[in-house]
């Protein structure tokens, strides 16, 4: 029940405006720099190499929230591509993701698409795969209908699939069509139970369900998960239907269960770290939080230890 409280807790403060600014305004303290990388493409670029050298890709993420406006959309599509260079030109095993409200989604789907095409024309150029994450419910029928445009016209797009929404089914057989490269989570967005499973367990049972689907169909899958038993999961399914550890990767975030991220490198499975960067940390870092309360010690100790 308190593990509830607390991740409604900070699924509501993830969304709050002025908390937001106060963060921009003060930085990465409060804990929030065991998630995320540092402010500046340089410091992601550090953080990647260090990642590469034990053997882990990566994907990076400027972070944005609340975007209102053209030029803001602009300036981030601007990051953006700047990251993909920053990512060719040190040679660094990684991936890009972004978030399409960023590219300005709620402002109109044709900025939004212009913005990506813009990134992904550079993402072509420079060999490098972009992945669209997945937002809350309100969006994603928006994000799916941009990436299955994008996906026709480039190999260079992937996206993202919730297990705790009911549609998700539905949505890999329908994708299945454009043999996609999908990141596939249980979701950390706070749903009506209208579209999602109020109940963790039948989460967990979905999440089954769409990675045995999705492998199944023989398209690339990112298990993206910390949970040890979707992780054993996912080991038995690809050995009992010989597949092969080409198609599939695991992806955790940084910062969280790095020594567990080491053991699958040993064991020679494929794993991706999800690296965050920038000054608007608050939201993703306020989500991290609901994922996992018990964070929120390593917090207090950010915020009163020496």
């Amino acid at each position: 029940m308190m593990e509830k409280i607390l991740r409604n807790f900070f699924l509501f403060l993830s969304k709050n405006r002025f908390f937001t600014k106060l963060a921009k305004r003060y930085g990465l303290r409060f804990g929030a720099g065991k998630f995320v990388a540092g402010e500046r493409i340089p410091d992601a670029v550090d953080t990647i190499k260090k990642l590469n050298d034990k053997g882990m890709t990566v994907t990076i993420d400027h972070l944005g929230e609340f975007i209102d406006t053209e030029k803001e959309a602009r300036e981030a599509a601007d990051e953006c591509i700047e990251a993909i260079r920053a990512i060719s030109e040190h040679n660094l095993n990684s991936q890009l993701s972004l978030k399409l409200t960023s590219m300005g989604l709620d402002i109109s789907e044709e900025l939004a698409m212009e913005n990506m095409e813009r990134i992904l024309k550079v993402a072509e150029e420079e060999d490098v795969f972009v992945t669209i994450d997945m937002e809350d419910h309100e969006r994603c029928e928006k994000t799916l209908k941009i990436f299955k445009e994008l996906k026709s016209k480039s190999d260079y797009i992937g996206t993202v699939l919730q297990s705790y929404l009911y549609r998700t089914v539905e949505d890999i057989e329908e994708l299945n069509a454009y043999n996609p490269n999908l990141r596939l989570v249980k979701g950390a967005y706070k749903e009506s139970a209208k579209v999602a499973f109020p109940d963790k367990k039948d989460v967990d049972n979905n999440y089954k369900k769409i990675i045995k689907l999705h492998l199944l169909n023989g398209n690339y899958t990112a298990v993206a998960t910390h949970d040890d038993v979707m992780i054993e999961y996912t080991k038995d399914l690809v050995k009992e239907h010989d597949i092969s550890n080409d198609q599939f990767e695991f992806q955790m975030l940084y910062g969280i269960r790095v020594e567990r991220q080491e053991e699958l490198i040993a064991e020679g499975y494929n794993m991706r770290v999800y690296v965050p960067y920038g000054n608007d940390w608050y939201g993703y870092f306020m989500r991290r939080l609901a994922e996992r309360p018990a964070n929120v010690a390593f917090v207090l100790k950010g915020v009163f230890g020496k």
